[in-house]
């Protein structure tokens, strides 16, 4: 940025250039109109970015919302399955219940299902989670296990293709869907069950706040059967105070097991319904971790552009200030020329 030291030594060296006749005043004055067109040229190309990292922000904001209602859509389902499901496995404890989704296995091949967005623009989010995933294939190679990836979602896909073997790759766009998650799911179950992978595990981007966020591993397949019981749940609702947005966080308490009497006698035989059941189960959390992630990802972008907004601000105010300053250097050395020539 010009400063006025450098601003002053100009104005007086025209009255040098001024006594020595128009043509070499001319020549002076030419580079700084230049310079003064040149600015601001550039202040209303930062004002036009401007406006755009404005309006993906508040689009953002809005697919967030969106992604948080589709979340509490979902939540009724969620619960009735869960207490069900736990009320199963409960009446089921003392049978011995079996289920391939539930039992323990030598582990000797993992199917690792790295979660990324499809787009840029959302700060550190694709290269976090895929540092993440990166991270967790060095563990297992250091171990010895074989490992197969499935990506979800456009940014993993194009690192990862070049790098592992990628069996299978989906798109996860702005607003996952149950039929996506199926699709994903059905896929995966296939895997495990036919004995292509002894564990699945999933690398997500957990949603912690809109201005920070935690790529996260965790084991999907097998089932943890106490997990199924006592899992939590955390809620997010974004809000808008004083013109800013926020988010506000409060855990559910896990779903209790239903509770089945001793002599009720079931259409079909209860493990016949909890092996119905499980994969149903498995699906509304492979989704409810894509939403997760995909809120992850708004909220990402949705700070990354409120940044290049306050630069492109910051940019505007500093264009500004040095475009007068030519301005009134210019102004400056005209009435220097002009004091001079009436002088000679």
């Amino acid at each position: 940025m010009t400063g006025p030291s450098t601003i002053a030594p100009t104005a007086f060296r025209g009255d040098a250039l001024c006594a020595a006749g128009p043509t070499r005043s001319n020549r002076h004055v030419g580079p700084v109109m230049a310079g003064t067109k040149e600015l601001r040229s550039r202040v209303e190309s930062v004002k036009n970015t401007k406006k755009i990292t404005s309006a993906m922000r508040l689009v953002a904001a809005a697919k967030v919302r969106r992604a948080q209602d589709a979340v509490l859509k979902t939540r009724p389902f969620s619960e009735t399955l869960q207490k069900v499901l736990g009320g199963l496995i409960e009446r089921l404890k003392k049978d011995n219940f079996d289920s391939p989704l539930l039992t323990e296995r030598e582990v000797k091949k993992v199917l690792v299902v790295s979660l990324t967005g499809d787009r840029g623009l959302c700060g550190g989010y694709n290269s976090y989670a895929i540092k993440k995933a990166e991270s967790r294939v060095k563990e297992l190679e250091e171990q010895g296990l074989d490992f197969d990836m499935i990506t979800v979602g456009g940014k993993g896909t194009q690192y990862f293709g070049k790098r592992y073997n990628v069996v299978k790759s989906y798109q996860i766009g702005n607003a996952p869907t149950a039929e996506e998650a199926t699709a994903i799911a059905d896929n995966i179950l296939a895997t495990y069950l036919s004995g292509e992978a002894d564990r699945v595990e999933l690398v997500y981007t957990r949603f912690t706040s809109l201005i920070a966020s935690e790529p996260s591993v965790r084991t999907m397949l097998p089932l943890n059967p106490t997990g199924i019981e006592t899992e939590g749940d955390e809620i997010f609702t974004m809000t808008s105070k004083d013109g800013q947005f926020s988010v506000d966080a409060k855990i559910a308490d896990p779903a209790e097991p239903q509770q089945f009497p001793k002599d009720m006698i079931f259409e079909q035989d209860p493990e016949q319904i909890l092996s119905a059941i499980l994969p149903l189960y498995f699906n509304g959390q492979l989704l409810r971790q894509m939403q997760e992630s995909v809120a992850s990802e708004l909220a990402a972008r949705m700070t990354a552009m409120q940044a290049a907004s306050d630069n492109a601000k910051d940019l505007i105010k500093a264009l500004t200030l040095e475009l007068n300053r030519k301005r009134q250097a210019a102004i400056t050395q005209e009435i220097a020329e002009i004091v001079a020539g009436a002088n000679s």
